[in-house]
C-alpha cells in the first residue's frame, strides 16, 4: 500500500510540474511569441545574408524609409542624409542597431499573430508606420554638423517622437569598417537620445530649483549675491563670471552655480534623490517596447560641498536624455506626460490598419503648481538670457547645461524644453556631446529643429 501511495505522489508531482510547465511556456508564448518569431535565424523572414525580407518602414507622412527590393535585399530611401538621419529608428540590415525597427519591431513588420503565426492574410510583411517626421531628422542632423549627440521632440499629449536623432551615424546603404579605437565611431550603435546617460549640467538645475520652491517657503522672497565664487562646505563653487544681486528666477536666468549649490546644500541629498527619482531622471520608460537607459543621482555620503555640485548637475549626476524630455513636458503639461512612442500604426498587405498603439501616461512628475512656476521662470530664461528673436513665433521655455566631463575635453553642450500653446505641445531636448556652451551650441540645434516645426521652414 505504501509503494503504491509514494507512486501515485510522484505521479501527482509530475503533472503538477507538467501543468505548471505547460503554463509558463503559454505565459512566455503569449508575451514573447512575436520576438521568437522575429529571430534572425528565422528563414521564413531573414534572407541568406540575415536581413529581414519582409515589411515596410515609413515615416508619418508616408514616406518609405526600408523596404524588400525584387532581389530580396533591404533597400532604404535614396538620399544619403535622410538614411543617416533615421539610422537609429529604422536601423541596419545587419541588426547592428538595437533601437531600429528592423530589429526591435521585427514582429509587427512580419505580421505576426497568434493564429497565423509569421504567415499573416495577404503575405507580405506590414507596413509600420512610424510617429518620426523624416524632414525633421533630417534638419536636426545636418544641425549637429557632424558632432555627436542626440536631438528628440515628441508630443507631450500623445507621446509620439516626430524627431529622434542620434550621432554619429552611417550610411546602412554603406556602413563603415570600424576599427578598435577609433574615436570617430565610439558609441556608433547606440541610440544616445534612448540608450545613453550623461553628465546633465545645468539643465539638472530645474529639479533643484523644483526641490528648493516646495521645501523653502520664502524662496521666491529671497535675493542672493553671486561674486563669481561661493564656499559651500569647503569646496569652492564657481560661475563664469559675477552675477551681482539677483532674484530666483534671475539665478535661473544667469545659471548662477553659487545660488544652487547653495540651495542643494540645504535642502540635503535625501531630498535632491527624492525629487530626481519623481521627475522620472533616475527610472526607465518603455518607448514603444524598447527600455530606455535609467539615471543616477546618488547622493548617499556626498559632503555638503558634493551635494553643491550634484545641485548644478555635476558630480556623479547622469541623465538620459529622453527621460529629460520627458520631465520638460510633465512640466508643460500640469505635472504629468504622456510616454513617448515611435510606433504610429501598422497595416497589412490589404491595407487594413493593425490594433490602435495606446497612449500611456507618466505618473505625477512635478506639483502643477510647482511646474507653473517653474515654465513661467524658463520663459523668462528665453527673453533675458537666449534672445527671443532666435525662437519666432514661439512661446518658448527652456534651460541651457553646460556640462563638465573632465579630462581635457570641452563640456556637453544640453538645450531643453518646451512649446506652450494649444497647437504647439511639443517637447525636445538636445545634446552636442562635447559642444562646448550649451546655450550657444545646443540652442543652435534646437532653433533649427523647432523653426521647421513651427514655421516649416
Amino acid at each position: 500500500m505504501r509503494s503504491i501511495e509514494k507512486r501515485a505522489a510522484v505521479c501527482l508531482l509530475l503533472v503538477l510540474a507538467l501543468v505548471l510547465g505547460l503554463w509558463i511556456f503559454c505565459f512566455r508564448f503569449l508575451m514573447n511569441g512575436g520576438r521568437w518569431v522575429s529571430y534572425p535565424a528565422n528563414r521564413h523572414l531573414y534572407n541568406s545574408r540575415g536581413e529581414l525580407s519582409v515589411g515596410r518602414v515609413l515615416d508619418r507622412d508616408g514616406d518609405v524609409l526600408s523596404w524588400v527590393a525584387e532581389d530580396g535585399s533591404r533597400a532604404y530611401y535614396e538620399g544619403a542624409t535622410v538614411r543617416k538621419a533615421t539610422l537609429h529608428a529604422v536601423g541596419d540590415a545587419a541588426g547592428n542597431i538595437g533601437t531600429g525597427a528592423l530589429t526591435a519591431f521585427g514582429d509587427r513588420l512580419s505580421g505576426y499573430n497568434l493564429l497565423t503565426g509569421a504567415n499573416p492574410p495577404g503575405g507580405a510583411g506590414r507596413d509600420l508606420c512610424l510617429t518620426l517626421d523624416a524632414r525633421y531628422n533630417y534638419i536636426a542632423y545636418q544641425a549637429l554638423n557632424g558632432r555627436k549627440g542626440a536631438v528628440g521632440v515628441y508630443n507631450y499629449r500623445t507621446g509620439e517622437i516626430l524627431c529622434m536623432v542620434s550621432a554619429p551615424a552611417f550610411d546602412p546603404l554603406d556602413p563603415p569598417d570600424i576599427q578598435e579605437g577609433d574615436g570617430a565611431w565610439d558609441g556608433v550603435y547606440v541610440n544616445r537620445l534612448l540608450s545613453g546617460t550623461f553628465v546633465p549640467g545645468s539643465v539638472f538645475k530645474t529639479v533643484t530649483l523644483a526641490a528648493a520652491l516646495e521645501q523653502i517657503p520664502d524662496l521666491q522672497d529671497r535675493t542672493f549675491t553671486c561674486t563669481g565664487s561661493t564656499q559651500v562646505g569647503g569646496e569652492t563653487i564657481t560661475c563664469p563670471r559675477a552675477h551681482g544681486e539677483l532674484d530666483t528666477g534671475g539665478a535661473l536666468a544667469c545659471s548662477c552655480n553659487g545660488v544652487f549649490a547653495q540651495l542643494a546644500a540645504g535642502l540635503g541629498g535625501e531630498v535632491l534623490e527624492e525629487y530626481a527619482d519623481r521627475a522620472g531622471l533616475t527610472a526607465s520608460y518603455r518607448v514603444s517596447g524598447l527600455r530606455t537607459a535609467p539615471g543616477r543621482v546618488d547622493l548617499a555620503g556626498a559632503s555638503a560641498g558634493e551635494l553643491g555640485w550634484a545641485g548644478v548637475g555635476q558630480h556623479t549626476d547622469l541623465v538620459n536624455p529622453c527621460a529629460l524630455m520627458v520631465y520638460m513636458g510633465a512640466v508643460a503639461n500640469g505635472g504629468r506626460a504622456a510616454v513617448p512612442r515611435l510606433v504610429l500604426r501598422t497595416e497589412n498587405a490589404l491595407g487594413l490598419p493593425g490594433l490602435p498603439e495606446r497612449t500611456a501616461k507618466t505618473g505625477r512628475l512635478i506639483r502643477s503648481d510647482t511646474a507653473e512656476v517653474l515654465a513661467a521662470m524658463m520663459a523668462r530664461n528665453v527673453t533675458e538670457t537666449y534672445g527671443a528673436g532666435r525662437f519666432p513665433n514661439m512661446d518658448l521655455c527652456a534651460k541651457s547645461g553646460t556640462a563638465e566631463v573632465g579630462g581635457g575635453q570641452a563640456p556637453h553642450a544640453w538645450f531643453a524644453g518646451f512649446l506652450r500653446g494649444a497647437d504647439t505641445p511639443y517637447a525636445f531636448v538636445v545634446l552636442v556631446e562635447n559642444g562646448g556652451s550649451g546655450a550657444d551650441a545646443a540652442g543652435d540645434v534646437a532653433a533649427q529643429v523647432l523653426d521647421a516645426l513651427v514655421n516649416g521652414y
